[in-house]
């Protein structure tokens, strides 16, 4: 307060001079009570962070699962327990909440014919967050088709999924699961359809589920899809026998960091998942699982 004021309020009296200083002490408050205000503000009803679109996220993940013609009712619930199993792991929780930014953003598609945003984006910032999506996982019902259209999948992702990513992600990771390779498309159309997915910056993880004396070896397509034209899938020589790990390694993952994880069957997915969840959205990786 200026020291004129000071004078005048002393000449006047006791109680002119608890006005004067009565307004800034006021407002001094009325600030502080705003900042209270707004360091709370940030807490939504579900416990999580209530972020501003330029806050942003460590990771935004999204998970595509095949539920193609081979993934009966049994395969099925198995792949969906074993998703939210992984989101109500207390390390999986705890990697999710490690990183600078102390969440990610999560979503699902479901995939054969045609790819489904079965789970929109959903942000995961406490364990509340995590339990939700979990149940809203187990809650979903079986979703099916016939042919595996990774390609369709993938070009999905890079037109439709990825620009509406609704907030800000350090990295983007696309992890597909499957039991098959794609018997809809050729390679050409397969490799364009990846590389306009890596073209975002985006990173393809793989994760194939290999069941044994089903599906170990793979062949480069002997037939293609009806609705997806008369020729028959390219053959290559040196890719007429391969493995599925291989198959995917080969023609799906790429980009920054990416690599494979193999489940044992459908008994082992939950498995697998858990680990391949915890080095994405801690963005390490050990070296024995690098890509290439």
């Amino acid at each position: 307060m200026p020291k004129s004021r000071i004078i005048v309020a002393l000449r006047n009296g006791p109680a002119t001079l608890w006005a004067a200083f009565r307004r800034p002490l006021v407002r001094s408050v009325m600030l502080a009570g705003s900042l209270s205000l707004l360091m709370l503000a940030p807490i939504d009803a579900a416990g999580s962070r209530d972020l501003r679109a330029d806050d942003g996220v460590d990771t935004a993940l999204i998970m595509a699962v095949d539920v193609s013609q081979s993934v009966d009712q049994e395969r099925y619930r198995l792949q969906m327990d074993g998703i939210a199993r992984t989101l109500e792991d207390p390390g999986v929780i705890d990697a999710i909440t490690a990183g600078a930014k102390g969440g990610i953003l999560y979503s699902m598609i479901i995939w054969s014919d045609q790819a489904n945003f079965a789970i929109g984006w959903r942000r995961i910032f406490s364990r509340e967050d995590a339990l939700k999506i979990a149940a809203e996982i187990r809650d979903l019902p079986q979703q099916g088709g016939e042919f595996t259209c990774v390609a369709r999948m993938l070009r999905t992702v890079s037109v439709s999924i990825i620009p509406n990513i609704p907030i800000p992600a350090n990295r983007v990771v696309l992890d597909v699961s499957s039991d098959g390779i794609d018997n809809c498309n050729d390679y050409n159309t397969l490799h364009s359809a990846r590389d306009s997915v890596l073209a975002t910056g985006a990173t393809i993880n793989g994760l194939p589920i290999i069941v044994e004396g089903e599906n170990e070896v793979v062949g480069s397509g002997a037939y293609r899809a009806p609705g997806f034209g008369l020729r028959e899938l390219s053959r290559r020589p040196d890719q007429e026998r391969t493995t599925l790990d291989r198959w995917f390694n080969d023609h799906v993952v790429g980009g920054p960091g990416a690599f494979l994880l193999t489940a044992k069957g459908y008994s082992d997915f939950a498995r697998a998942l858990r680990q391949k969840f915890v080095i994405e959205v801690a963005g390490g990786l050990p070296a024995r699982l690098a890509h290439r």
